[in-house]
């Protein structure tokens, strides 16, 4: 089994890998591969409504979005990180999460995401955690994914990656995290070997409120 980190920072090394390390040591301490995929530095935009992507089952921006589009089909849980930025998530990883989200399983390609685990993770100086958590999670909801919790809200705290090593309290959520994200991936792989299907899922209707 493996599980699919995504570090939404424009830092590769700062306080949110720093969060995504501890939960991937302890994932890897319970047996689960961990990898840990950076968007990078530069900013990445978000959904322009184009289509194009129902025809293409892809991101017609053939950018990194489109590059762990293709790694993700690998992964059997999923954890999006970000710093905060004026009390949401960074705009990269929102601009990031938009586009992979609405192009996955478009056009006959496969639905990656649905009935996999996901869990957000934030890190912040301050505050503005809990409204980051929020932005992440919504994602989590629309596509079906069971939402992955710790014992506390899945954020550390630092303005640098050695800060957040005395949030000993936030490091301690984080291996938390893993190990209940390892549980739940097990208890899905023993439903699988029961034979318990999963969902059906019905033919959407999309009802518009002004006609």
């Amino acid at each position: 089994m493996k599980v699919m980190l995504v570090n939404g920072s424009p830092h590769k090394e700062g306080c949110t890998n720093r969060a995504l390390e501890e939960v991937a040591r302890t994932l890897e301490g319970e047996g689960i591969t961990a990898e840990i995929f950076w968007i990078g530095p530069k900013p990445v935009g978000g959904c322009v409504s184009c289509g194009a992507c129902k025809k293409l089952g892809r991101c017609a921006f053939d950018d990194v979005v489109n590059e762990f589009r293709a790694k993700a089909a690998e992964g059997d849980g999923f954890i999006f990180g970000a710093p905060v930025h004026y009390a949401h998530a960074a705009g990269s990883l929102l601009g990031f999460m938009d586009r992979l989200f609405y192009a996955n399983g478009r056009a006959g390609a496969p639905n990656v995401f649905r009935n996999k685990p996901a869990a957000a993770v934030t890190s912040a100086r301050r505050a503005g955690t809990t409204a980051a958590l929020d932005d992440i999670q919504k994602f989590f909801t629309l596509a079906q994914m069971p939402i992955v919790s710790s014992r506390y809200w899945n954020n550390v705290h630092g303005n640098t990656a050695s800060e957040v090593e005395q949030d000993e309290e936030g490091l301690w959520t984080m291996r938390q995290l893993g190990r209940n994200m390892a549980w739940l991936l097990r208890c899905i792989e023993a439903g699988r070997a029961a034979g318990v299907a999963l969902p059906e899922q019905e033919n959407g209707v999309q009802t518009n409120f002004i006609r």
